[in-house]
């Protein structure tokens, strides 16, 4: 696992005008219906962009590596936090053994945090450890991150049994003061569900054990209305709920990457975005946190 600082916080956006704003709201005595039973609700909101996108191992749907069309295309997003998933570190010729992770951040100026779901012995004796996961930029300060566990069936051994193993990345950024949890997760690609399905229970679980703000973001390989999603939608919301489809990158045909957050957060929008990056296309969305502190 990796801890990356690149840059320092961004500074405050349009501070006079949220500053106007919560004059207004004192004035008038009363929250907006949107925020009224939101726990910190009578601080001014902070804004945040958040996205997720399954980076293809830095290759295109053409499948051509490119890690700066990779790069490009996370920088058009605008976004102060992305949950990244199959990202490979000195995995293979595939993507010419590069660590993704910290090139991303160097790029983009960004702190990191990769979380492998693999960790195997390098390719040559004294080399790199060859790894694949899932990773979290951030804008922001990453004041804390784990690498936790949950169910997965490994690609990597044969005849696989379901068994706990890490990739599931969380990272507490400290966006302006207000402490929100991100996690990123890539959830099994099989057309059984019961890996996921359990992979949800492991999910919730870890969600449980934090307190305050809290985005989920993924490839969940399921679409909103799967049976194993089922238990996310009654802890979390769909930041996206009528969005279009993600995969494949080009011509689309069902919905599977995800921008979920605690109901502490108010989605003020949110969208996919139409690349060949990757085989999948990004999702983004705009929040605003109303709490201060962890």
């Amino acid at each position: 696992m990796k801890l990356i600082s690149r840059r320092p916080a961004r500074g405050n956006r349009a501070a006079a005008a949220v500053l106007a704003a919560a004059a207004v709201l004192a004035t008038a005595g009363s929250a907006t219906a949107a925020t009224a039973n939101i726990p910190g609700s009578e601080a001014p909101a902070v804004p945040l962009r958040v996205a997720t996108y399954n980076i293809h191992a830095g290759a295109g749907e053409d499948n051509v590596f490119d890690l700066d069309r990779t790069a490009a295309a996370i920088r058009d997003l605008n976004a102060d936090v992305i949950g990244l998933q199959e990202v490979d570190v000195h995995w293979s010729s595939r993507s010419d053994f590069v660590d993704e992770a910290q090139a991303l951040a160097e790029e983009l100026g960004m702190n990191v945090f990769f979380a492998p779901i693999y960790d195997n012995p390098p390719a040559t004796e004294g080399g790199d450890r060859a790894q694949y996961g899932t990773a979290v930029l951030s804008s922001y300060p990453i004041l804390d991150a784990e690498n936790h566990d949950i169910t997965r069936l490994s690609t990597q051994t044969p005849n696989p049994v379901p068994a706990p193993a890490p990739g599931f990345a969380e990272v507490t950024v400290n966006v302006k003061g207000s402490h929100v949890h991100v996690y990123s997760t890539h959830l099994d690609y099989r057309a059984n569900p019961s890996v996921r399905s359990a992979q949800v229970t492991d999910m919730l679980n870890v969600l449980a054990e934090d307190s305050g703000p809290k985005v989920l973001v993924g490839d969940f390989n399921a679409t909103p209305n799967a049976l194993e999603l089922a238990p996310l939608w009654k802890e979390l919301k769909d930041a996206d709920p009528n969005g279009g489809k993600t995969y494949p990158a080009v011509n689309p045909t069902k919905r599977i990457d995800y921008v979920t957050v605690s109901p502490d957060i108010t989605v003020v929008g949110a969208q996919d975005v139409a690349t060949d990056a990757s085989d999948h296309r990004p999702v983004v969305a705009d929040l605003e946190l109303h709490q201060r502190g962890a």
